[in-house]
């Protein structure tokens, strides 16, 4: 059974309203299969294809001239010189949903589209499956840990594959292509430690000269590594909140990969069974909730409203939601059972935090019982899609 992509009516409205629609994220988590579902009419062309690309670098015009009721452009940080074209193109053409571009990191495409294709591109980042587009189809995971041990890249769920084997091909392939692309690693060896030193630190802030000591590289390239993920969509930094609340708070990011199951495989877990008493289980857990809410966000072709707080003591509320000037704390506990000592910070945050002001919080846990509670909410992780983030 096909799944269908939440992500597909946002495509289809911005498309009505824009002459370009471009489609982002990472790797494998979709972007042909929509983009060529979508728009079934319109011509396909990779610029993967050496062929293609070669033509579209050497006669832009000539290339664009052979689609004129516009194309599907697969891969366009490929050939980021098009897009100049592309905006000739669209100018003296009205029509809207002329052309949809892909993109797989946002080096190549985002830096093109805001000099080229400002006011006239809608972008929605896909990312792989939601848990919500698996249930639509009736694919429900075997379980909270053989979802955080799978993740959710789509071929994994479409062809079956052995999460392990594909998450290997999946860090070979993208070091060996995207990364050389991207920034000059000489020692490959070192960016995959790197990697696997990051998945370690999901949901942890980012010490960055402590990830560059331990890695054994200099301070600037760890920067330099961690943009390179977060281009590719591998990885995402939640920033802090701290405006408003007269306190001395933490100013760090906190590092999250997008998909547990490439941080699971990064963390040399073999088994999903192994995650039941795992050190990191709390940490996957709380990255995939964070991935969920960017999932519901950008499938609406919204931008994140997540953030986090901390203050200097480590009082910490895992994440908060920004809606209409309001934020709204929510908390994140893998344990099935819930018990008194879950709501400690969200009691504090809400009482002396943000004083008289009711806020309704959330907390998500890996057990399987909803409750409603006095001024929020207890959700199990089934059920995660009833936070409208």
């Amino acid at each position: 059974m096909l799944v269908h992509r939440a992500a597909e009516e946002t495509i289809r409205k911005l498309a009505s309203g824009y002459p370009v629609v471009a489609i982002v994220g990472p790797r494998q988590s979709g972007k042909t299969t929509l983009a060529r579902a979508v728009f079934q009419e319109k011509p396909y062309v990779s610029l993967e294809d050496p062929d293609q690309r070669e033509f579209a670098d050497e006669d832009p015009r000539g290339f664009l001239e052979r689609y004129p009721d516009g194309a599907v452009l697969d891969e366009i940080q490929r050939c980021a010189t098009l897009l100049s074209y592309i905006q000739t193109r669209v100018d003296k053409d009205a029509r809207k949903g002329l052309f949809v571009l892909t993109g797989s990191n946002q080096f190549g495409l985002m830096s093109g589209v805001a000099q080229s294709l400002a006011g006239r591109v809608a972008i929605i980042v896909l990312l792989p499956f939601s848990l919500s587009e698996l249930q639509a189809a009736g694919r429900n995971p075997d379980g909270l840990l053989q979802m955080l041990f799978s993740g959710l890249y789509p071929p994994i769920y479409d062809r079956g594959l052995d999460p392990g084997i594909w998450y290997a091909n999946y860090v070979a392939t993208y070091i060996e292509r995207d990364v050389r692309q991207m920034v000059n690693v000489h020692d490959l060896g070192s960016f995959q430690r790197f990697v696997r030193l990051c998945a370690a630190r999901t949901g942890q802030l980012l010490n960055m000269s402590a990830l560059a000591a331990d890695c054994g590289i200099t301070h600037n390239t760890a920067k330099a590594w961690i943009s390179v993920l977060e281009a590719s969509f591998i990885i995402h930094l939640l920033q802090p909140y701290y405006r408003n609340f007269n306190k001395r708070l933490v100013k760090t990011p906190k590092l999250y990969f997008y998909d547990t199951g490439l941080a699971a495989w990064l963390l040399g877990i073999q088994e999903y069974s192994q995650l039941d008493i795992h050190p990191y289980k709390g940490a996957l857990f709380e990255t995939w909730v964070v991935g969920e809410l960017l999932k519901s966000r950008y499938n609406r072709g919204l931008a994140s409203n997540l953030s986090f707080w901390r203050d200097r003591s480590g009082l910490e509320i895992d994440i908060l939601l920004e809606k209409g000037g309001q934020v709204f704390p929510l908390e994140v506990k893998s344990g099935q059972t819930v018990t008194r000592t879950m709501f400690r910070n969200l009691e504090h945050f809400t009482r002396s935090i943000v004083g008289d002001v009711e806020l309704p919080w959330w907390l998500v846990y890996g057990g399987a019982q909803y409750q409603s509670r006095s001024g929020g909410e207890v959700v199990p992780w089934m059920e995660i899609g009833r936070i409208i983030s």
